[in-house]
């Protein structure tokens, strides 16, 4: 009976003295213990697969969200549903702000594309309204002078009376349409 007492103990797991890791710096500071570099750098992989929360200083534990680039207070080394609840609503407004920020900064590049694109050039207005030059008082108190003088001679209309009062109005359409200045007459040599 003693030496099946002597074997029993080899066969025994001792697991009770030998506790799992609390949280990623335990878990860390038992990998570094590693006889291998290829070990430790396994070991590390395992405590960041178990661990998503790091130790403060002053205590508590981080989380840090690498999507939003920002971190969370958790209450413990992994979040729980709720906090894991509020971070994903969180990571939704983010998402919604950054969608907002992308529609605002393509609307105000394609206001400022059509600010310098060239438009077309226009001298006037359409509301614009150019004046007509006026004539001097004392040539168009002659003019009517010459015009009525003339209508005061004619009896009943003719073509040799009503010729003046039609060339003076080809003359101020010409006028009109075409500006002031007449053509010049060439000098017979």
């Amino acid at each position: 009976m003693a030496v099946v007492f002597m074997l029993q103990p080899s066969r025994a797991v001792a697991g009770w003295w030998n506790r799992a890791p609390a949280d990623f710096e335990e878990c860390a500071e038992l990998a570094g213990k590693a006889a291998t570099q290829q070990e430790r750098t396994s070991a590390l992989a395992d405590c960041n697969a178990k661990f998503a929360g790091r130790r403060k200083p002053g205590g508590g534990y981080t989380y840090y969200d690498f999507l939003q680039d920002r971190s969370f207070d958790i209450a413990g080394p992994n979040p729980t549903p709720e906090e894991q609840r509020y971070i994903d609503q969180q990571y939704a407004l983010y998402l919604e702000r950054q969608r907002r920020s992308n529609i605002v900064a393509a609307f105000a590049a394609k206001q400022q594309e059509q600010e310098q694109e060239p438009q077309p050039v226009s001298l006037r207005t359409p509301t614009e309204r150019v004046p007509l030059p006026q004539a001097r008082p004392s040539k168009l108190i002659a003019n009517q002078a010459a015009n009525n003088s003339r209508t005061r001679d004619c009896v009943k209309p003719s073509l040799s009376c009503e010729w003046p009062r039609l060339s003076e109005t080809i003359n101020d359409l010409k006028k009109r349409l075409f500006g002031a200045t007449t053509p010049a007459k060439g000098k017979k040599s």
